[in-house]
């Protein structure tokens, strides 16, 4: 299983996901893809919103569950949800005791840096393309 972690931003970042799921056509395995067609920006960010908790509860219970997590960085965005992801999933290992996450965080992400040093400090692997990251995932 591959949840797809990554730069949404309110549907402003470049809809990677879809090319990512492209190129995994014909490989056996379940895609968790937080990306909502019709997702409502306007939403209360609060527990008290239903939908908004459901949304993150699953994007959680996901990555917890996925055997490989896939994290891209739009570099023309901020990605505070990405980022805390990356916080929480830094040390997430899959059954094979390897680590979940695999980053891709090319520049100008604006925080590159810091991704950089959390990966080399928790042994994260990094994608140096995108390309790269859909290989290492494979």
């Amino acid at each position: 299983t591959v949840f797809l972690a990554g730069s949404i931003e309110q549907n402003t970042a470049v809809a990677w996901q879809n090319e990512f799921i492209r190129r995994l056509d014909g490989i056996d395995c379940t895609i968790f893809n937080p990306r909502r067609p019709k997702w409502n920006p306007n939403l209360t960010q609060s527990e008290l919103d239903l939908i908004f908790t459901e949304q993150v509860e699953w994007e959680l219970a996901c990555q917890e569950k996925a055997d490989v997590i896939a994290m891209f960085f739009d570099p023309w965005t901020k990605s505070p949800i990405t980022l805390l992801e990356l916080g929480i999933f830094s040390q997430a290992v899959g059954k094979d005791g390897q680590r979940k996450l695999i980053v891709y965080c090319p520049k100008p992400f604006w925080r590159q840096g810091n991704v950089q040093i959390v990966c080399k400090e928790y042994g994260i692997p990094r994608a140096k393309t995108f390309d790269h990251l859909v290989d290492l995932v494979k």
